[in-house]
C-alpha cells in the first residue's frame, strides 16, 4: 500500500527558487479567502508528524516553516481568523471557514519567540524554500497511523530526501539548548553550594 505524505511530497518536491521574495498564503475559502502576505524566504521548511498542525485532507504529514512575525502582515479577512489553542506556544490562527492554519507566531519567552510558523504550501506562487527534514515522525501513531508502517514510512522520507527525526532537526535542537543556557538564570552562591551538596 503506499504512503501518502503530503501532496508536496509524494507529487515530488519542488525545488527552491533563489528568486523567490515571499508571497502570499491563502485559505481554502472560495468566499473571502484569508490572505496574508509573507515578506521574503521562509526558513526550515520541514514535513511534521505532530497532531497539531494542519494538514491537507488526507496527508500524514504537515509542511511547516517559519518567518519573522515582523514580516507576516495579514492583507484580507483577518476577521475570520481565530487561534486555535490559546495556551499554546504556538498561537496558531485557522481560517473559522475552512480550518486552515494562517500563521502561528510565538510571543512568550522561547528560542522561537518573534518567528511565526506558516503552511508555505499555501502560497499563491512556488519557489519556497523546499523541506528538508521530517520533524516529530512517530507522532503520526498518535493521529492513527498503525506502528507497523513506521519503517515503511521512514523509509519513504529518506527515499525523497527527507531525514526523519522524533524531535527538530540537530542543528534546532542546538539552536534551543544554545538558548536555554544563555537564558539560564544564574546561580546565587547559596543555591551552587546547595547544589553541590545536594
Amino acid at each position: 500500500m503506499a504512503i501518502n505524505l503530503h501532496p508536496a511530497l509524494d507529487n515530488g518536491i519542488a525545488p527552491t527558487s533563489e528568486s523567490f521574495n515571499g508571497g502570499v498564503l491563502v485559505c481554502n475559502c472560495s468566499d473571502r479567502p484569508v490572505r496574508v502576505r509573507i515578506e521574503g524566504q521562509v526558513a526550515h521548511n520541514h514535513a511534521c508528524g505532530c497532531t497539531k498542525c494542519w494538514k491537507p485532507d488526507g496527508a500524514m504529514l504537515s509542511i511547516v516553516a517559519v518567518a519573522p512575525t515582523d514580516k507576516v502582515t495579514v492583507l484580507e479577512n483577518g476577521d475570520k481568523l481565530k487561534v486555535v489553542d490559546p495556551s499554546a506556544l504556538i498561537q496558531r490562527y485557522a481560517c473559522t471557514g475552512c480550518g486552515v492554519h494562517m500563521h502561528g507566531p510565538v510571543e512568550r519567552d522561547h528560542p522561537f519567540k518573534g518567528l511565526s510558523f506558516v503552511h508555505p504550501e499555501r502560497f499563491e506562487g512556488r519557489g519556497w524554500m523546499a523541506p528538508g527534514f521530517a520533524a516529530f515522525v512517530s507522532s503520526v501513531i498518535e493521529a492513527g497511523v498503525d506502528p507497523n508502517q513506521m519503517g515503511e514510512v521512514r523509509g519513504r522520507l529518506k527515499e525523497i530526501g527527507l531525514e526523519p527525526y522524533d524531535c527538530l532537526s540537530p542543528a534546532l535542537m542546538d539552536y534551543i539548548a544554545t538558548w536555554t543556557v544563555q537564558h539560564r538564570a544564574p546561580q546565587s552562591a547559596a543555591q551552587q553550594a546547595a547544589a553541590e551538596t545536594a
